[in-house]
């Protein structure tokens, strides 16, 4: 931060309501830890906002003094781009209120508010939106990247549930966006990630969920894995937009409802969820349950909010992640016994292969409707490789790249934004298909110097 001095430094500082974190400051390596371990980054300033105004300040200061940007909202991103060496950060993480109101079913959501902490308000209502499936994970980031989760197969994805924001763009305008205002901006946040501002509020539509659901696993020895999901592929064909049954293969925590001789062993396990009365799906349950023999389950009621936070502790912080992502719309056999294959030879006992189910109701609108485009996508897979130990990452990254290898004849070529790592650049394209040229046009019209750039990036057009 040689260009810039003390005395515009402690300008700065008057501008605003929160405080500025330096090298050295108590609470400054505190505040640049996030989710990956692997990402350790040391800004010149982290900016804690207190409110959209320091939003503001921030974005007119590192645009002015010429500093790299990066904005932080729940610190999730696999890639690390709530982090930049040497320059600025934009941390949201003290604005996290969520507004609910019920009687026009919409919630109001600040940038550094996590899904633990909207789930938190809105179930007070019964109410929720589609969101992620772990409750430390930030509404920004995931929205920003399109959003999907337990809900989406009913509700669509959380861009589809969003109806405006409020955004601090590059030349230091606060825009309230939607449909009818700076419609070509609304559009390209809804799925193209951070790359044109620094959004502060946004507005959702809420739906009647809970607070009780029907949630839970039913868990397969692996050695079943092939036979179960060419019959779960099938099930998914038939299956309503009101039940997601996503699939999960790794070693085996020490689930309670699991004996003791099956902790630590590969296990195939089909996470089923549905906001509907668990007497209402027993039929499914029971085709689920039938596709081999069990090991153990646990699947009823649960509340809500409590099935949102199920998988919080495999996805701690503090771990060292390394994930490859494939999008899928059929899997094949062919698809299957790779999958199957290399769940058998994973490389930590924190590693796991997930599909992520979506389809239903997240496949009606176009490719083109939203800038996400995957719409046709019935599963998205996350090769999650996580671990402990520095001297495991080689063997770790070569696993997951190798599966990401074999796997790729089977996929569509597409993939989920929010997935790709650090070293993905190269997908950025693959992952806007349709929609990439529209984007770099937007850019360009909103942040042409490329202030956003600390993300997976979309570069302006050229004029």
């Amino acid at each position: 931060m040689d260009t810039v001095t003390s005395d515009q430094v402690n300008d700065f500082r008057t501008k605003l309501r929160g405080s500025i974190l330096s090298p050295g400051d108590a609470g400054y390596d505190s505040a640049r830890q996030i989710w990956n371990a692997m990402i350790d980054k040391r800004p010149a300033m982290i900016v804690r906002c207190a409110g959209p105004a320091d939003v503001l300040a921030a974005v007119n200061f590192a645009r002015d003094s010429k500093l790299p940007l990066a904005v932080r909202g729940g610190g999730h991103n696999i890639a690390g781009s709530a982090l930049c060496d040497d320059g600025l950060v934009i941390d949201l993480s003290a604005m996290r209120s969520v507004q609910i109101d019920p009687t026009k079913r919409r919630a109001y959501v600040e940038g550094g508010a996590t899904l633990r902490d909207f789930d938190h308000e809105a179930q007070a209502y019964g109410l929720a939106t589609p969101l992620g499936i772990n409750s430390t994970t930030g509404v920004a980031g995931l929205t920003l990247g399109g959003g999907f989760g337990w809900l989406s197969r009913k509700y669509g994805l959380a861009v589809d549930n969003l109806i405006s924001a409020d955004i601090v763009t590059a030349d230091g305008r606060r825009l309230h966006i939607s449909e009818t205002h700076e419609p070509d901006l609304f559009w390209a946040i809804r799925g193209g990630g951070g790359n044109f501002g620094v959004v502060t509020n946004f507005e959702f539509a809420l739906h009647p969920v809970g607070p009780e659901v029907t949630a839970g696993l039913i868990v397969f020895p692996l050695a079943q894995a092939k036979s179960i999901l060419k019959q779960y592929r099938e099930l998914v064909d038939t299956m309503g937009d009101d039940v997601s049954v996503w699939v999960v293969l790794r070693k085996a925590p020490p689930l309670p409802f699991l004996p003791g001789e099956w902790h630590g062993k590969e296990i195939l396990a089909l996470a089923l969820f549905s906001p509907k009365k668990t007497d209402e799906l027993q039929g499914v349950i029971d085709k689920v349950r039938g596709f081999g023999q069990p090991v153990g389950e646990h699947v009823g009621a649960v509340p809500y909010a409590a099935w949102q936070q199920a998988f919080d502790p495999l996805l701690a912080p503090g771990a060292r992640n390394y994930w490859k992502s494939h999008n899928f719309e059929r899997l094949t056999d062919d698809a299957i016994d790779v999958i199957v294959d290399y769940a058998g030879k994973l490389p930590s006992p924190n590693c796991e292969i997930f599909l992520g189910l979506i389809g239903g109701q997240a496949s009606v609108p176009s490719a083109t409707a939203t800038a996400y485009p995957h719409r046709s996508a019935l599963w998205a897979m996350n090769v999650h490789t996580r671990w402990e130990d520095p001297a495991e990452d080689s063997t770790c990254i070569t696993w997951a790249r190798e599966f990401f290898k074999m796997s790729a004849p089977y996929a569509s070529g597409s993939v989920y934004i929010n997935f790709l790592t650090a070293d993905e650049s190269d997908r950025i394209a693959d992952a806007y298909g349709p929609n990439y040229a529209r984007l770099e046009a937007i850019k360009a019209k909103y942040d042409p110097q490329n202030l956003f750039r600390a993300n997976q990036n979309i570069r302006p057009a050229a004029p």
